[in-house]
């Protein structure tokens, strides 16, 4: 019996090359994700988000100096901008924005500490969310704002009712937000979580409260937002210092130009507590896939 051997080049040895690796296939470079690319197109994507405030400011600054706006009823860019100056010069801008972040920062946490022991206490236990839920929603239609005279009844005119506006302006939105993150974690995490044996705080620790971390999150810049709102109320309370003094005090004197730039002083300020706490949920969610948009 003889046998025959396929040379090289011929449709035998194509063949047992086909024989030797059956399932092998060509291979082809990976897909770039969307995100990945939506990153590199949109790399300035900070300064991007000037461009709207920016082009704002000149449509505002045209208009006032057109007579379109009065100055009397609302002061133009041009008018803000030097009293801030003027304001910054004597140093009553920033003492004024010391004792007002004092106050938000006292405020915050306390609102803060108060927000998330309910929110675990109602969130991991069904007994805790039947007793602490129904006052606590209760309490949170109430207009806090028409809270401030049994506060000043309560607490005096002193610091005391400022700070805890605040922290009552806080409680909510971070209570809210935390509890539906407990609520809404996946189950099937938690009973695959069980059957590797993570029992109580360790299964809180690894499991519920990182799947509860992106809505705990948005609770927080919900509450800084609010902060900010609640401070401008507070200052109003027979206050001798802070933007809310300055404000006031503008505002017995028709300064148009200082109470507008009050109340830019504040955007600012809650702009930026927001990017920090942006900043943070970049860091801490960053092990999230996110959709971004292209």
């Amino acid at each position: 019996m003889t046998t025959t051997t396929a040379r090289p080049g011929t449709a035998g040895s194509t063949e047992a090359a086909a024989n030797v690796h059956p399932t092998a296939e060509p291979t082809s470079p990976a897909p770039v994700p969307p995100a990945a690319t939506s990153g590199r197109r949109f790399r300035g994507a900070p300064l991007l988000r000037l461009i709207s405030p920016l082009l704002l400011l000149g449509l505002w600054q045209v208009l006032s100096s057109a007579g379109v706006i009065s100055e009397r009823q609302l002061s133009s860019p041009r008018s803000v901008v030097a009293a801030a100056i003027e304001l910054w010069g004597t140093g009553q801008l920033p003492d004024a924005i010391g004792v007002s972040l004092q106050r938000v920062l006292i405020g915050v946490g306390l609102g803060l500490a108060i927000g998330v022991v309910l929110a675990l206490v109602s969130g991991f236990s069904r007994l805790g969310e039947l007793a602490l839920d129904p006052p606590l929603q209760m309490l949170r239609t109430v207009p806090f704002l028409g809270l401030v005279p049994l506060f000043i009844l309560w607490f005096g005119i002193g610091e005391a009712p400022k700070v805890l506006l605040v922290a009552l302006g806080v409680t909510f939105p971070l209570y809210l937000n935390l509890f539906a993150g407990i609520r809404g974690v996946d189950s099937k995490l938690v009973e695959a979580a069980r059957t590797l044996g993570l029992r109580g705080f360790s299964l809180a620790r690894h499991v519920v409260l990182p799947g509860a971390l992106p809505q705990a999150l948005v609770g927080l810049r919900l509450s800084l937002g609010v902060a900010w709102l609640s401070l401008i109320v507070a200052e109003q309370i027979n206050a001798d210092a802070g933007l809310g003094y300055i404000v006031m005090n503008a505002r017995e004197f028709y300064r148009t130009d200082i109470v507008v730039m009050g109340l830019v002083v504040y955007a600012l300020l809650g702009l930026a507590t927001d990017a920090l706490v942006r900043l943070l949920e970049g860091k801490a969610l960053a092990w999230r896939q996110s959709f971004t948009p292209s």
